[in-house]
């Protein structure tokens, strides 16, 4: 019943935002109530690391309407304070190491609870072509989207784009002002600056940034998509595609973003444009990762179709159907297949010591998390190339367990037949 009357308290927000689009909501932090908050904790994720305190989400639910109903409080009087975001580093499959930012979990709620009420506001302006983050949108939305741009609108020419440290890059107070378009609340504006000007904590050593989003923090997906709908989405429909002489479409997904044009002048035209307009707000586009490619239908031009391009993990390109028409099809990235093989081996290494039954397990989840994503018509090569090298990567380590515990193909397609791994299959038919 709680939950029944937060959503319905949101979507009369989100009516309000649809029916005056040109409103400024200017009271919405009283919205921030204990109800309000203990739905942001029922959706907030809890299997996530504690942040520098060590205070857990079991540890929180103790005492959770104690904890909620003082966390309110403090929120109401204008007490609360953003604590500083733990910093650790992951290894990555090439590798290299990446940032993680730990957040402390009451402040997860807070975040969660502000993101909805942001949310409720800017869902009705976000544009159906920006995918990331977003309830109902996912990446197979953005995936079928540039594949019938590309089909279906004669989008010939493909400007594939990449933005150079999004999120460490975003201008405070231009997002502040972007926020204040359509949310000008002063609690909300706080809580929002509290947060952008949160320490991080690395070891013992407290670093401040003026630029960027929390690392890691629950509020940043929604933040990252009000920018970026300022910058990039409302500018390209309301600005640039009225100048176009052909058609063109658009899709983003978070920071990764493609643009399809019918002529090649205007793929040109905005090619060039478009980073004199990032760097107006503070962003840069990469000028050797963002490529201008002639991505039109092999039958126009009685060529192969020989030009790819990667998004969302997918290499996309103009292949025949079992019918004989030309169509645009998707596989697995030759980049992300490797980073996927290197990391499933990397992690047989990491183990090889724990039980077989934990191994299959936790290899099975991870396959099952693949296929599930990955598992996109066209795709079963792929997919099967991943299985192959998983079952000779847990083979081989282990093999190397200790001197006497090699196992031969024969031994191993037994306790494989005993334990199978997941197969791979078609999820998605897009």
């Amino acid at each position: 019943m709680r939950s029944q009357t937060i959503l319905a308290d949101l979507q009369q927000i989100a009516q309000q935002a649809v029916e005056r689009p040109g409103q400024v909501f200017t009271t919405l932090a009283h919205k921030l109530d204990v109800r309000l908050l203990q739905e942001a904790y029922r959706r907030v994720r809890k299997d996530g690391a504690p942040g520098w305190s060590g205070r857990t989400a079991k540890d929180y639910r103790k005492e959770l309407k104690a904890n909620l109903e003082d966390l309110h409080i403090r929120l109401k009087e204008k007490r609360y304070t953003a604590p500083p975001i733990k910093r650790i580093w992951i290894e990555k499959s090439n590798g290299k190491k990446r940032p993680i930012g730990l957040s402390e979990f009451e402040d997860k709620i807070v975040q969660k609870a502000v993101s909805m009420l942001l949310g409720a506001v800017f869902e009705q302006d976000f544009y159906p072509f920006s995918h990331g983050f977003r309830e109902k949108h996912s990446a197979h939305d953005a995936l079928k989207e540039i594949r019938e741009g590309a089909m279906n609108q004669k989008s010939g020419w493909i400007i594939d784009a990449d933005i150079s440290g999004f999120f460490d890059n975003i201008n405070h107070q231009q997002l502040r002002e972007f926020v204040k378009q359509r949310v000008n609340d002063g609690g909300l504006i706080r809580l929002i600056g509290k947060w952008l000007n949160a320490g991080i904590i690395e070891g013992e050593v407290m670093t401040y940034s003026d630029q960027g989003t929390p690392q890691g923090g629950v509020i940043s997906p929604v933040l990252a998509n009000i920018y970026l709908h300022y910058v990039l989405d409302e500018w390209f429909v309301k600005e640039v595609q009225p100048r176009l002489k052909g058609k063109s479409f658009i899709v983003r997904y978070a920071d990764d973003f493609v643009i399809g044009c019918e002529n090649e002048v205007d793929a040109r035209t905005v090619k060039e444009v478009l980073p004199k307009r990032f760097n107006r707000f503070g962003l840069s586009i990469h000028p050797e990762k963002t490529q201008l490619l002639s991505f039109a239908s092999p039958q126009s031009w009685n060529e192969n179709g020989s030009n790819t391009f990667d998004f969302l993990g997918m290499t996309h390109y103009w292949a025949k159907s079992l019918k004989g028409f030309w169509v645009v099809k998707r596989k697995t990235s030759s980049k992300k297949l490797t980073e996927t093989i290197q990391s499933l081996r990397n992690w047989c290494r990491r183990n090889r010591h724990m039980s077989i039954e934990y191994q299959h397990q936790m290899l099975s989840s991870k396959l099952r998390g693949h296929f599930q994503y990955f598992g996109i018509r066209c795709n079963m090569r792929s997919m099967e190339v991943i299985l192959h090298q998983a079952i000779r990567g847990w083979r081989f380590w282990l093999s190397r367990r200790s001197h006497k515990s090699t196992i031969n193909w024969e031994k191993f397609e037994q306790l494989l037949a005993k334990i199978p791994l997941p197969k791979p299959k078609i999820i998605h038919n897009v």
